[in-house]
This record gives C-alpha cells, structure tokens and sequence, in this order.
C-alpha cells in the first residue's frame, strides 16, 4: 500500500539555495513528502548536505531534525552562517 503524500513549502536560504539555482531569492518551492516525514526525511530528498544543514523553521518555530511535519507546513532551512 502507497503512502500517502503531504505538500508542504520550503525556503532555502544562503549558500543551500545553490542546490536549486532556478529558485529566486526568498522563493518557496512546493515539496511532496509521505505524510510520517521528519525534518531529516526532508533534508534527505532535497539532497542538501547533512552538515550544511544548521537551523530549520518550521511555521516560524525553531525545529530539530526529528520534528514530524504536516500537510501545508512552511519550512526554512539554512546553513551554518559565517561573520566576521
């Protein structure tokens, strides 16, 4: 039996917005994902590099990587940010 899918939206920022170079600046891209996906369940279909992944938002919310995620949730990813 197929598991069912969810929609959820996806903003990558900084250097991760390289893995999709068509999507523009602040863009949030449409993923489909089973409906039990994790944060890391996500991080691994976009093939974003583990260690290159360092904050996710989930609807605004600070997330970790086991946090299940919902039909129309609203997700940003970035990467560790240097300063200096």
């Amino acid at each position: 039996m197929a598991k069912s899918m969810i929609s959820i939206q996806v903003k990558l920022f900084a250097t991760l917005r390289r893995q999709y170079p068509d999507l523009g600046i602040g863009e949030a891209m449409s993923v489909a994902v089973p409906d039990e996906a994790t944060i890391a369940d996500l991080v691994e279909r976009l093939n974003l590099p583990d260690g290159q992944v360092k904050v996710v938002f989930v609807n605004g919310t600070i997330r970790q990587k086991d946090h299940g995620l919902s039909e129309g949730d609203e997700v940003g990813i970035f990467p560790p940010v240097g300063g200096g």
